[in-house]
């Protein structure tokens, strides 16, 4: 169970780190006109467990910080990240008793 549950955590952390990234790259390419990562790409990204990185990319880089979907869908899609890792370790919490 603890290699399961550090395999969740470990892919967890990488998301995040690479959202954050993302979010790095984009204000970088805005600032010089570069080609940019689309607004459903980070979107998709804070779906996916990587909500905690794109967050702090908007505070750290002030990126995305005048669009109001990004300060609401954002912390919508960390809390639906939550949710569904709570209820992962429930259920492989109910899986390794049952064992």
């Amino acid at each position: 169970m603890n290699n399961i549950l550090l395999g969740i955590l470990i892919f967890v952390a990488l998301m995040n780190i690479l959202s954050f990234g993302v979010m790095l790259y984009d204000k970088a390419s805005a600032r010089d006109g570069a080609w940019r990562v689309s607004e459903g790409a980070l979107f998709f990204l804070a779906i996916c467990f990587g909500g905690l990185g794109i967050y702090l990319g908007m505070l750290t880089f002030h990126h995305k910080t005048r669009k109001w979907y990004f300060y609401l869908g954002v912390p919508l899609a960390i809390i639906q990240n939550l949710a569904f890792l709570s209820w992962l370790y429930r259920e492989i919490i109910k899986y390794v008793q049952l064992k």
